[in-house]
């Protein structure tokens, strides 16, 4: 499921974004101020940004602008004025990947956002990271830090935490897990998920034997709160 953060202050637009969004099975926040969308964008925890222009507090701009200066890797698609040719230059310029010129059409927007996350995809450079807690991931560098410490995983470890940060706040199940992580043709019993997960536990969680973020539904399976 793809997590988007929508930054509007004109509440008819955030809440039309909204509904387009999650009906396409997106989940969605909403906020609408700059200075607390950066605060969020910070977080990591967003596939993607889609950053009004015109903002109370910061302006679109200067959020982007920030975001980029801080190391954030995350997709940024600008909403622009009608006819404003200079905030589509200067949001790209500035690191966005893409804008939409208002009015759009939730058509015109989904296929900006399926054009947009497909380029990523495909730039190994543009590879998400993701924090929670101390702890940051970065996928394209294939690297766990906490506090800019390293933390040894081996690579099912981290196969298996990229499958958490990429549902986060679902319950994966048991099977769910072993598809996405070792394989559809690959017979294991739960007992090596559990062993996994333990092992991820004692590695990132500061109490192992109370975990915040690896979290165990019993009778299902697991689900990821950072």
């Amino acid at each position: 499921m793809l997590h988007i953060l929508v930054v509007e202050d004109e509440p008819t637009i955030a809440t039309g974004l909204r509904d387009d969004l999650e009906l396409q099975g997106y989940a969605v926040e909403v906020v609408d101020d700059g200075k607390l969308a950066l605060e969020r964008i910070l977080e990591g925890k967003h596939d993607l940004v889609i950053l009004d222009v015109m903002l109370p507090g910061m302006d679109g701009f200067a959020v982007c602008r920030a975001a980029r200066m801080a190391g954030v890797r995350t997709p940024i698609l600008m909403l622009t004025a009608k006819g404003q040719e200079v905030d589509k230059v200067v949001g790209l310029e500035l690191g966005a990947d893409d804008y939409v010129t208002k009015p759009f059409s939730p058509r015109e927007l989904l296929a900006r956002i399926k054009a947009v996350m497909r380029r990523i995809r495909e730039d190994p450079e543009r590879a998400p990271i993701y924090r929670f807690g101390d702890i940051s991931v970065d996928v394209g560098r294939f690297e766990v830090l906490r506090n800019g410490e390293k933390i040894d995983l081996t690579a099912m470890e981290f196969k298996l935490l990229r499958a958490f940060l990429e549902h986060r706040g679902q319950v994966l199940t048991i099977d769910r897990l072993l598809q996405e992580v070792w394989g559809k043709d690959v017979f294991l019993t739960d007992r090596v998920i559990y062993t996994h997960v333990n092992n991820l536990r004692n590695k990132l969680e500061e109490d192992p034997r109370n975990p915040k973020f690896l979290i165990s539904v019993r009778g299902v399976g697991y689900r990821f709160d950072g």
